[in-house]
């Protein structure tokens, strides 16, 4: 009987490890790679890297056990909503959709999560772009989308630059930027993000690379500057915090564009309007909150909070709608921010996935989340 046991065990052992092998081999060129040679010794040359990893400027407390055992009764049995019960209204746009460019000049147009297209001032610039259906390396596992693509990558026209936030699955997709690539001009990153798109085969002279503070141009007028986020970063079990997280703000000739990327609250971050505020728009993320992880992600009050901070004029709430990232109801990051934004008098806009918006006249909120559950 012991026997029987002993080779029971055995034989699933080793079942196991070749399902992880298998796993690990499908996921090793999505999940990209830790920085290396030129790049780590830049990364190694940062302020804000430190013992070995990249640091907040204010220190997060550690997950404990209690904060584990919470979350865990928190998604097991709590009574959220956490899945439209209904298929989302979608836009549903073509090349054609952006043949004639907006009068203002400035046109920012949700195409879920964090995915944003912003003409502005005669550019075009992506955001985030997670056009896959899972936020994750694997095809078949990972938070699936409730909704789909409103314009599929082939259609979107010609784009002068894809910002990225940061290396989390929800944010930076492997093929998305691969699919990018050929229609793309210039990828503008965090420190150490790019070598991941080195890894997979993106030119490195369509990859710029800067610290907090730092800034680069395209052409004469318009300018990106990576600013400060407090956040984390990682693709696997080993490469946590090794490369940088940012907000960017994106300078043109007339316009001004915030985006938080993902972040938690910081008082330092109103030096960000200080320095290049006022912003005619920001895109601030509003969703994926919890109790558990308050100095990593702002929660809807935080993010009009925030909006407030770098001197926005119209906010964009992102990072909501898309994916199950957390415990909250699907729709709630929605309904708070737009009660925070009406009591604290701000301009708010909240599109459905695929609206475009004109922050020069935002108009009355549609709560067309309402209707959907």
């Amino acid at each position: 009987m012991k026997k029987t046991i002993l080779i029971g065990s055995l034989i699933l052992a080793f079942c196991l490890g070749i399902l992880a092998c298998v796993v690990y081999l499908s996921a090793r060129v999505p999940m990209g790679r830790s920085p290396r040679g030129e790049r780590l010794k830049r990364v190694e040359s940062s302020s804000q890297y430190r013992d070995g990893k990249f640091r907040n400027r204010l220190p997060r407390d550690p997950f404990s056990i209690e904060d584990v055992v919470w979350t865990l009764n928190k998604y097991l049995f709590g009574k959220e909503v956490r899945r439209p019960r209904s298929p989302l209204p979608v836009e549903k746009l073509t090349a054609e959709s952006f043949s004639t460019p907006p009068r203002s000049r400035l046109r920012l147009t949700w195409l879920g999560h964090s995915t944003v297209f912003i003409e502005m001032d005669g550019y075009t610039i992506l955001t985030d772009p997670v056009f896959g259906e899972r936020a994750s390396p694997l095809t078949w596992v990972g938070p699936k989308r409730f909704h789909p693509v409103p314009i599929t990558i082939e259609e979107l026209p010609d784009i002068d630059a894809v910002v990225i936030s940061h290396d989390h699955y929800d944010h930076l997709d492997y093929k998305s930027i691969v699919a990018l690539v050929p229609k793309t001009r210039m990828f503008y990153l965090p420190l150490g993000v790019g070598e991941h798109l080195e890894w997979w085969n993106v030119s490195r002279e369509k990859i710029v690379e800067l610290d907090w503070w730092q800034e680069a141009p395209m052409g004469r007028t318009l300018r990106f500057v990576a600013t400060p986020a407090r956040h984390f970063s990682g693709r696997g079990l080993r490469d946590g915090d090794k490369t940088l997280w940012a907000s960017w703000s994106i300078i043109g000739r007339r316009h001004r564009v915030f985006f938080s990327g993902d972040t938690g609250m910081d008082p330092d971050l109103g030096a960000i309007g200080d320095r290049y505020g006022p912003f005619d728009a920001t895109v601030i993320k509003s969703g994926a909150y919890g109790e558990t992880w308050p100095e990593i992600h702002l929660n809807p009050e935080e993010a009009v909070a925030l909006h407030r901070m770098v001197r926005g004029a119209v906010m964009l709430p992102v990072h909501w709608g898309t994916f199950k990232l957390s415990y909250h109801g699907w729709a709630e990051p929605a309904e708070r921010v737009r009660a925070a934004a009406e009591e604290a008098g701000i301009g708010i806009v909240i599109p459905i996935p695929g609206e475009s918006v004109i922050p020069d006249a935002p108009g009355p909120v549609n709560r067309w989340w309402i209707e959907v559950q």
